[in-house]
Parts: C-alpha cells; sequence; structure tokens
C-alpha cells in the first residue's frame, strides 16, 4: 500500500479524509475490510493530534474495531538503529522547548522509561543522563540542533553519542508498531481513546489567563 504524505497546503483536517479514501481505492479496500488502526496519540501539534484521533475514534466507533494509540516519540526511538541500553527521543515542542522521553531495552524491546514531558532542552539532557544510570545513551529526533546546541551536549559528545536523524514522517512507523499491538491484543476501543498532549492548548492557557484577570 502506498504511503501518502501530507505535502500540500491543504488544512491537514480537510486534506485527511480524501487521502485514505484515495490510498483505500489504490489498495482495492473498502473502510469496512479494515480490521484495526493506529494512530498518532501526541505528543505534538494540538490541533494535528485532535484531528487524527477524532477521525479514528469515529471510525472504531462506527466499524467496531480496535485502536492502537503510538507515541510520535516511541515511533521516533525506534528510529534509532541496532540494540541500545537507553534511547532518548525528542522533538521541537517550540517556544523553546522539546517534547521528550526515554525509553530502555527490555529484552530486546523498547519500554518507556520515564513519563513523556515537555522541557527545556538543557534539562532533558540532564534528565536523560540521570535515568540512564551511567548507560550510554542513543538519541534520536528530526530535530537535532535544540539539543546539540546546549552546553551540556559537549560532555555527552565527549562520551561518543550522537543524535540520530529521525524522520519526521512517521506514518510508516506507527503503523508497524500498531500492527503489532493489534495482533498482541494491545489496543483499545474508539470510547477510551484518548491523546496524550503533554502541554496544554494556547487557546486553554490563554482563557485560564484571562480568566484569573476577571
Amino acid at each position: 500500500m502506498r504511503l501518502v504524505v501530507h505535502e500540500t497546503k491543504d488544512e491537514y483536517s480537510s486534506w485527511l479524509l480524501p487521502a485514505v479514501n484515495q490510498t483505500l481505492k489504490d489498495a482495492g479496500l473498502a473502510m469496512m475490510d479494515v480490521e484495526g488502526y493506529a494512530a498518532a496519540a501526541g505528543p505534538g501539534s494540538f490541533t494535528g493530534v485532535r484531528v487524527g484521533l477524532t477521525t479514528v475514534k469515529a471510525w472504531a466507533e462506527v466499524y467496531g474495531k480496535p485502536v492502537a494509540a503510538i507515541s510520535r516519540l516511541e515511533a521516533i526511538a525506534r528510529q534509532v538503529p541496532g540494540p541500545s541500553p537507553c534511547v532518548a527521543a525528542f522533538v521541537d515542542a517550540q517556544r523553546g522547548q522539546v517534547f521528550g522521553a526515554i525509553y530502555r531495552n527490555e529484552d530486546g524491546d523498547l519500554a518507556r522509561g520515564s513519563e513523556e514531558m515537555v522541557t527545556a532542552p538543557g534539562t532533558f539532557i540532564e534528565t536523560a543522563v540521570g535515568l540512564a544510570n551511567g548507560n550510554k545513551i542513543a538519541w534520536a529526533s528530526p530535530d537535532p540542533s535544540l539539543v546539540e546546541a546546549q552546553p551540556a551536549w559537549r560532555q555527552r559528545e565527549k562520551l561518543g553519542e550522537r543524535i540520530e536523524r529521525a524522520s519526521s514522517t512517521l506514518a510508516g512507523i506507527i503503523g508497524t508498531i500498531g500492527l503489532r499491538r493489534l495482533q498482541s491484543g494491545k489496543a483499545t476501543d474508539g470510547l477510551a481513546l484518548d491523546a496524550n498532549y503533554v502541554r496544554r492548548s494556547d487557546a486553554e492557557i490563554f482563557w485560564k489567563g484571562a480568566a484569573h484577570v476577571h
């Protein structure tokens, strides 16, 4: 099945459904033929995450199929080649911050070793080092310069660590992780599906700020 990437100026909300319909048509399938769904559950753009999950939630409820909610950070972490005892995945969160999480290698697979966070790049380096417990860290991100510009990164470079430049096109990886989880029964239904925004939306922040003024 051909991977379709959002590379137009169209709003994601208006592009998504026609793109899915065309993909299914090209594969000779109908939506009722799909046995399950995989979707990015965040962290990321509030609007982007919401549009994707709302669409998948609707399909799951209409067709009664399971959903695998996949962390965007896990999809980035899994792009590190070869096994590593500890993987630190991060992505630009704007406002001088990164979304990040630490993963540990457990029996040949990645398991999250920290809560997903939004923090300053330098603080993320310090947090990753603390959670690694002296182990060497493999780093992955589509935005490596955010961490490489930090003074704390110099020490990691001296230890031979580097940042794997991960692809920001995650649909294929999310689909692969999702299929594995669906096959092992690690999925949810449409009602239980939820996003992990990590940070509140601007609308919520500004609304609460205005409420305090009154």
